[in-house]
């Protein structure tokens, strides 16, 4: 079975085209629309339609909103989309075509053009860059929100996921860690419907994604993250003591300050890798034993 999970904030425009689509394509799917607390008609709209149905009773954000949904799925296979006219019913197909593949999370991936803004744009390249060097993978587009994953695997990461605007974020970094199959195929993303707004905020919520990225990395591969940090710190003191060694002809307790914090960050960095594989071993038990 197919769930459709659609988290909503004022999005009355967007659902009133979108939801009579999937019922078109896709008529024996179970649709999940989370009202996150919307000023507008959308609950209204959407139980006039008579899909699911949930209501929170204040905005608690996007990643809120699928986890919500996501827990009241039945499907095997949940697809999550925007709700503001971008992601489009038709599309749904490619991303299931390609899960049926053998992969564990399918993401529909944006072109320069599909990006809101010429900002929004750079800094997603530089997302997307910055996270696959931490997870070892190319990431095509960290930030999409349209995507098909299979509905047991995505509810294993469901406690890392942030409340806002930092799922995909948080999923896609986790789905690669863990070893998942992730893939990613083109789609065409629509404009805004005319009159909606996101509620993505540019510089907060850019600055939590970069925060995410580094939890994730963190939580899965540490030492991608201690060792260079201690290899700078290496690299200074070894610099410095050149420097002093050459200029007043001594070993100085700055370059072993230097060298020591080197030490002490790479032994963190080694102690959090072995802490992570043992919280790690019940995923990958279920990995290998197909489930």
């Amino acid at each position: 079975m197919l769930s459709i999970i659609i988290p909503a904030k004022n999005e009355c425009a967007g659902l009133s085209l979108l939801v009579p689509k999937i019922r078109a394509f896709y008529p024996l799917s179970e649709i999940v629309i989370v009202d996150d607390a919307s000023e507008d008609d959308t609950k209204a709209l959407v139980e006039s339609f008579g899909v699911r149905v949930i209501s929170h009773p204040y905005s608690k954000g996007n990643g809120a909103a699928i986890k919500s949904g996501l827990r009241s799925a039945s499907g095997d296979v949940v697809v999550c989309m925007d709700a503001d006219g971008q992601h489009r019913a038709e599309d749904i197909a490619i991303l299931l075509s390609k899960l049926e593949e053998g992969y564990d999370m399918v993401v529909g991936s944006r072109s320069k053009t599909g990006q809101a803004s010429i900002q929004r744009g750079l800094a997603n390249s530089l997302y997307n860059r910055f996270a696959s060097w931490m997870v070892g993978h190319r990431v095509d587009d960290l930030t999409s929100g349209f995507r098909a994953v299979r509905t047991k695997k995505f509810r294993e990461f469901m406690s890392l996921l942030p409340n806002k605007f930092s799922y995909p974020t948080t999923i896609t970094m986790s789905f690669f860690r863990a070893g998942y199959s992730v893939a990613y195929v083109p789609v065409d993303v629509q404009r805004r419907l005319a009159g909606t707004q996101s509620h993505i905020r540019i510089w907060q919520d850019g600055i939590r994604f970069l925060l995410i990225i580094f939890k994730i990395g963190t939580l899965f591969s540490p030492l991608k993250l201690f060792l260079p940090i201690s290899f700078v710190f290496f690299s200074t003191g070894l610099s410095y003591y050149l420097y002093s060694f050459l200029t007043v002809g001594r070993f100085t307790n700055m370059s072993m300050l230097l060298f020591m914090t080197s030490v002490l960050v790479f032994l963190m960095g080694l102690i959090s890798e072995q802490i992570t594989s043992l919280i790690y071993k019940d995923t990958q038990l279920t990995k290998d034993d197909g489930s």
